[in-house]
C-alpha cells in the first residue's frame, strides 16, 4: 500500500512513510475494512497532496469536520491519532458506539444521533455505497472513485513482492488483542483456518484437512492471510460461465487444499467495486467474519501438474453470512466442492447468483448451520488434495 501510495504521489512527504501500517494496526484492533478506509483518504486527501481546505499539519485524513468554503475541519496530534478518528468515524456509521471517539466530529454526530434513524433503516452490513448517502451526499461519484482507486491497487499492486515486509510485524507488534478479548489479527484470518481446528477433534483429518492446515499454520508463520483465488480462475473451469465481474455475484473465493506449500507468483484478475465493501465485518455468535470484498482476489498461477494430482477441490467463498452449502460442479477434468457462506433471508438469491457466476451447472448438495460443519463433509466428499 505504501509502495502504492507514492506511485500516486512520487513526492509524497516522509513523514506518510508509516501511514499504511498507522492503518493496518488501528484497523485490526477495531475490526474494520481498514484497506478500504485506506482507499478513501487517498481520495480525500488527494494521495495526501492536500489541494482543498484542509492542510497536511492537521492529520486529517478523512475531511472530518470540512465542510467546504475554507473551513478546515478538525486537526489530530499525530498521524496516528488522525488515522484512528477516520476509522472511529467510520464504526460509528457502522452503528457501533465510541465510547472515547478521537475526533470531536464524531462524538457530536453519536450524541446528537445524527445518523440513528437512518442506521436503523438499513438491513444487512454498511457499506461504502450506502455511507457515500450521508458523507459525501453532493458526490455522485464518490463511490466509483473509491472503486476505481481499490481496482488499481488490488489489480498491480497486491500481487507484487511486499517491498517493506517488516512493517506487517510492526502493525501487529502492539496489537495482540483488541481490548475484548478478541486476537486482533482474527480479523483478517479466514474463518476456516478456525473451523479447520474445530474440526480436528471431531474426526481424524483426511489428506485434504491436513494439507488446508499445514497451508494454513504456514500462512500464520510468515505473517500473512492465506493467499486468494481469483474468482475468475474457477470460473475458467465451467463453459459458458457468466460474466464474473457482476459484484452481486463476486464473494472472496479460497481454495483449501492445494498441495502447493511455497506462495507462488501471483497475477492479477478480478475487479473491485466499493460499493460491495462491508465497513465492519458483521458479528453473529460472538464471531468476527471476514467481510468479504466483492471480487477483490488475487489469482495464483498454476504449477504444473502432477501425475497424482487431485480431481477434486475444496474451495470456500463467502457472501458474509453465517449459513454455510456446499456446492458441486464438475469443470473439465475436476470436480469442484465449494463451501459457500450465505445469508439466510439471501440464500436462494446468492446460491443462484454465484452458480450462474462460477459454478455453471453446479448444484446445491448439502446446508449446514455454519462453516465449520459444511468443510469437514467438503473434505469427506473430497479428501485428498
Amino acid at each position: 500500500m505504501t509502495a502504492y501510495l507514492k506511485a500516486r504521489n512520487p513526492k509524497l512527504d516522509q513523514r506518510y512513510e508509516d501511514l499504511a501500517t498507522h492503518y493496518m494496526r488501528h484497523g485490526e484492533a477495531l475490526g474494520i475494512r481498514w484497506d478500504i478506509a485506506f482507499f478513501q483518504m487517498i481520495l480525500e486527501t488527494g494521495a495526501l497532496r492536500y489541494t482543498g481546505d484542509v492542510r497536511p499539519s492537521q492529520n486529517n485524513f478523512a475531511g472530518l469536520g470540512a465542510s467546504g468554503r475554507g473551513v478546515r475541519g478538525e486537526s489530530f496530534s499525530s498521524v496516528s491519532s488522525g488515522v484512528k478518528a477516520h476509522l472511529q468515524h467510520l464504526m460509528m456509521y457502522a452503528g457501533e458506539h465510541i465510547d472515547d471517539p478521537v475526533a470531536d466530529r464524531t462524538r457530536k454526530v453519536q450524541e446528537w444521533g445524527v445518523l440513528t434513524k437512518w442506521q436503523r433503516s438499513i438491513k444487512g452490513p454498511m457499506t461504502y455505497s450506502l455511507v457515500a448517502t450521508k458523507w459525501a451526499p453532493s458526490s455522485r461519484n464518490y463511490v466509483r472513485d473509491i472503486a476505481a482507486i481499490s481496482d488499481e491497487f488490488y489489480s498491480s499492486y497486491c500481487t507484487s513482492a511486499d517491498p517493506y515486509p517488516e512493517r506487517l510485524q510492526e502493525a501487529r507488534a502492539d496489537t495482540s488483542s483488541n481490548g475484548g478479548g478478541q486476537p486482533a489479527a482474527s480479523v483478517n484470518e479466514p474463518k476456516f483456518a478456525a473451523a479447520g481446528a474445530a474440526g480436528a477433534s471431531a474426526a481424524p483429518k483426511s489428506k485434504g484437512q491436513e494439507i488446508a492446515q499445514r497451508n494454513i499454520e504456514a500462512e500464520r508463520n510468515e505473517g500473512g492471510p492465506i493467499k486468494s483465488l481469483g474468482a475468475s480462475m474457477l470460473a475458467s473451469q465451467y463453459s459458458n460461465a457468466g460474466d464474473a465481474s457482476d459484484t452481486e455475484s463476486a464473494p472472496a473465493i479460497t481454495v483449501l487444499n492445494s498441495d502447493d506449500t511455497a506462495a507462488p507468483a501471483a497475477s492479477a484478475t478480478a475487479k473491485t467495486n466499493a460499493k460491495t465493501a462491508a465497513i465492519k465485518p458483521s458479528e453473529k455468535s460472538g464471531e468476527i467474519q471476514t467481510a468479504a470484498l466483492g471480487g477483490v482476489a488475487t489469482q495464483l498461477k498454476p504449477t504444473a501438474p502432477k501425475a497424482s494430482a487431485s480431481k477434486c477441490k475444496v474451495w470456500t467463498a463467502s457472501y458474509g453470512g453465517s449459513r454455510a452449502v456446499i456446492i458441486k460442479a464438475k469443470g473439465k477434468d475436476m470436480v469442484n466442492y465449494t463451501v459457500l457462506d450465505v445469508t439466510e433471508a439471501n440464500e436462494k438469491r446468492e446460491i443462484d447468483a454465484y452458480i450462474a457466476a462460477y459454478a455453471k451447472g453446479g448444484e446445491k448438495v448439502a446446508s449446514f448451520s455454519n462453516q465449520s460443519k459444511a468443510l469437514n463433509k467438503a473434505f469427506e466428499l473430497c479428501p485428498e488434495g
